[in-house]
């Protein structure tokens, strides 16, 4: 943040303005952004086109099928954007959301979150002009080996994780430390009332009012459930650990 506590910056360049904020106007991310604890502008990338028809792509050199974003209309549209790229009043990261991209991670949005905000532009068609890419030194991101009609999604999640970190968002820090991804591991199974349902009970551990051993059965839990489910991460939280 600068040293005049300014608020945490989402600014998203859409083909598509009108899908913002979407959920992120509701529940937790919705309160923060009403009470004033981040903000969120969506700019039309097409308003950055010069001519007539405001055409925002072409057909791609080389041939192939699909369109592809045009780099003089996405630059022209990023040249707008206060605080992007180095711009050194307020510089805040240039994010292009695809699929190609680096995976996103709970580590790196806690350092989007400690930061002034971000930029994130969302591709359509076939993706956008690479020298654009490399002009703005963007940093790509993926949130999955999937492929989605646009960005759209892909930011808001981005936004929606990096906003729940934002201080007085979420009101225990405690919160934060029993999450999945914290530590290295997936999160532990969750129960509630009632005690018995559909003939399945309550493990006894967790009724037994023994703080040390139901730290350890979580603890337990945790492990069991990343190395079945994400040996990815459960490789490099062994080797760390164990």
């Amino acid at each position: 943040m600068t040293a005049e506590n300014a608020i945490w910056r989402a600014t998203v360049l859409t083909l598509f303005p009108e899908m913002f904020p979407g959920h992120l106007g509701h529940s937790l991310a919705g309160k923060a952004l009403a009470d004033g604890l981040w903000s969120l502008d969506a700019h039309d990338i097409r308003s950055a086109a010069a001519d007539k028809h405001a055409t925002v792509d072409d057909t791609p050199f080389g041939g192939g099928p699909g369109m592809v974003m045009r780099a003089d209309v996405i630059d022209a549209a990023l040249t707008g954007v206060a605080g992007a790229g180095t711009d050194q009043a307020a510089p805040r990261p240039v994010i292009y959301m695809t699929p190609r991209g680096a995976p996103l991670t709970q580590a790196r949005i806690a350092e989007l979150a400690a930061g002034p905000g971000v930029v994130l532009l969302c591709g359509r068609y076939e993706g956008i002009d690479e020298r654009v890419v490399e002009a703005w030194n963007m940093e790509e991101i993926s949130i999955g080996d999937f492929v989605l009609s646009g960005g759209e999604p892909a930011a808001m999640a981005l936004i929606d994780a990096a906003v729940r970190l934002l201080p007085g968002v979420i009101g225990s820090k405690l919160s934060f430390a029993e999450e999945s991804f914290e530590g290295g591991l997936l999160e532990y199974p969750h129960y509630t009332r009632p005690r018995v349902w559909r003939d399945r009970e309550v493990p006894e551990v967790l009724l037994s009012g023994h703080h040390g051993k139901v730290d350890a059965w979580r603890k337990a839990q945790a492990e069991k459930t990343t190395e079945e489910r994400r040996p990815d991460l459960w490789n490099r939280y062994a080797a760390k650990n164990l």
